[in-house]
């Protein structure tokens, strides 16, 4: 990846891929397949004071997280796409 470095409190996520399967075995075509919320970070903004409050960042690269539907900002680099959020459209940490 080439040097994607978030500002403030953003966080550079990579999508997980799609499912291909449902859960009863049906395979699903290319474009029948819901885009999943569920990501890996990627990289992480400092914080810091943002818009007069203090931001501390709450994910680290690595952590599997589940974001909003309809957050971020896609952007493709090298050939892989990512996604841009604020800290705040990231609703949970997987464990």
């Amino acid at each position: 990846m080439a040097n994607l470095k978030p500002l403030g409190d953003r966080v550079v996520l990579k999508q997980c891929d799609a499912e291909e399967k449902t859960k009863s075995g049906i395979i699903l075509a290319a474009k029948s397949q819901e885009k999943p919320q569920e990501a890996e970070v990627i990289a992480v903004g400092p914080g810091g004071i943002i818009d007069g409050k203090e931001i501390i960042m709450q994910v680290k690269p690595g952590d599997k997280v589940v974001y909003s539907k309809y957050a971020g900002t896609e952007i493709k680099l090298d050939s892989e796409e990512y996604i841009i959020v604020k800290q705040n459209d990231i609703l949970a940490v997987l464990e």
